[in-house]
């Protein structure tokens, strides 16, 4: 892998994606950077006394940049791409007041420390795993306003979806000149769903690669793997809404850019897609994320023709 040509610490970082923020840094398309990020907590979680009351909530989700790209304009789509995540070595997961579909059966509020060696994740002296790092914040400023880091939307924003991870290639349609990327809250690891609201929250290091597709774009953040691209849907709080639009930004692809007729589409993805949920911690205040898993095929290999 290429060495990064730019590095940018933890400490520049913003708590919401804004269409009028200025970026810490100007980059081309190709350039490959280094970015440092907090954890969800913003270092405020070292031990399990750390209970959720006892955090300041300002200072929750922030996402390094933001990081303009030359050339990136509304219309097209900016591409960028997780070269490696590199986990610190300790990190947390809670048990929330009032979040979560199991949050009536356990005591709250609760935390665990979870430490990370070598690609293993231990929650304590019997139950360890493998590590999957991934980042559950990356946006692009949105069309107008500005939106916390806590949310998701068209924009990206705390997708929360696991696939986001080493290799991936996360496609936002960009809203703004320049784009302003922000990313942060990376995992350790997070399952479908994050039914507690955390993953293994956790700082570290990611290489990222930026590029530009020009006039194309989608109406959602699409992600591409080796093997399938996965288009997402957000709502506030409706499931159904969520897997609504997945499913047609899914669709819409397969028309507009590989020539499907809407009902070879629909009936494509019904046989050989597959729908999911990335986020859907019930009750919480938080957005819903839901995701269509197309696989790639020689008749439509990408998101986008080019």
């Amino acid at each position: 892998m290429q060495s990064p040509s730019v590095k940018i610490g933890r400490d520049e970082h913003v708590w919401s994606f804004d269409a009028g923020r200025q970026p810490v840094v100007t980059v081309d398309p190709g350039t490959i950077i280094e970015i440092e990020t907090w954890d969800c907590f913003t270092g405020q979680v070292q031990s399990e006394e750390d209970t959720l009351e006892k955090l300041d909530l300002t200072r929750v989700n922030s996402a390094t940049g933001p990081i303009a790209v030359r050339g990136a304009e509304p219309g097209d789509t900016l591409s960028v791409t997780l070269l490696d995540i590199r986990p610190n070595g300790k990190g947390a997961a809670m048990c929330i007041p009032e979040w979560g579909q199991l949050i009536d059966t356990v005591h709250s509020p609760t935390t665990r420390i979870f430490k990370v060696v070598d690609g293993v994740v231990s929650m304590n002296d019997h139950v360890s795993f493998p590590a999957r790092p991934m980042f559950g914040v990356i946006g692009v400023s949105p069309e107008s306003g500005d939106v916390s880091t806590f949310f998701a939307d068209r924009h990206g924003g705390n997708m929360d979806d696991h696939v986001n991870g080493i290799g991936a290639t996360i496609h936002l349609p960009v809203f703004q000149s320049g784009a302003q990327l922000a990313i942060g809250d990376m995992h350790a690891a997070m399952g479908d769903g994050e039914i507690s609201g955390t993953g293994v929250e956790i700082g570290g290091v990611g290489v990222i690669r930026v590029d530009v597709i020009k006039e194309k774009h989608g109406g959602w953040p699409i992600t591409e793997t080796a093997d399938a691209f996965y288009t997402h849907g957000t709502s506030v709080g409706d499931l159904d809404e969520a897997l609504q639009h997945a499913c047609e930004e899914a669709s819409k692809l397969l028309v507009d850019e590989w020539g499907f007729s809407r009902e070879d589409a629909f009936m494509f993805l019904s046989v050989a897609g597959d729908l999911g949920i990335a986020q859907y911690c019930h009750p919480s205040p938080g957005s819903v994320i839901a995701r269509m898993r197309v696989p790639k095929l020689a008749s439509s290999p990408h998101p986008f023709r080019q």
